[in-house]
């Protein structure tokens, strides 16, 4: 499996920005589909974002789109998650995780390994 720590939360205002990112190690993330969740206290952890292998092919949850944007550097072994025009409602836990797998996987259940989580606040 492939250890994974993610950096970057905070507290922000509403409308402001965060960048998120995931570390790898153990094992090269190029043979790797890579996902952002996120869940909120009391809630689910639902799907956020996921990235293919190449980084050519993403897809995000329809909350997010045109506010996020999902991207990977394989050579610095790392995914990052560029979050703008944010919401109180994007306050939550945001993890990271690995599928070993091809496609771009949207339930939890198809990812192998996960992040700790890195908290973000978003302030009305």
């Amino acid at each position: 499996q492939v250890q994974l720590v993610e950096s970057g939360g905070g507290l922000v205002q509403a409308g402001g920005s965060l960048r998120l990112s995931c570390a790898a190690s153990g094992r090269a993330i190029s043979s790797y589909s890579m996902g952002w969740f996120r869940q909120a206290p009391g809630k689910e952890r639902e799907f956020v974002a996921t990235i293919n292998w190449s980084g050519r092919r993403t897809n995000y949850a329809d909350s997010v789109k045109g506010r996020f944007t999902i991207s990977r550097e394989n050579a610095k072994n790392t995914m990052y998650l560029q979050m703008n025009s944010l919401k109180p409602e994007d306050t939550s836990v945001y993890y990271c995780a690995a599928a070993y797998t091809l496609g771009l996987p949207t339930p939890l259940a198809e990812y192998d390994s996960w992040g700790q989580g890195t908290q973000v606040t978003v302030s009305s």
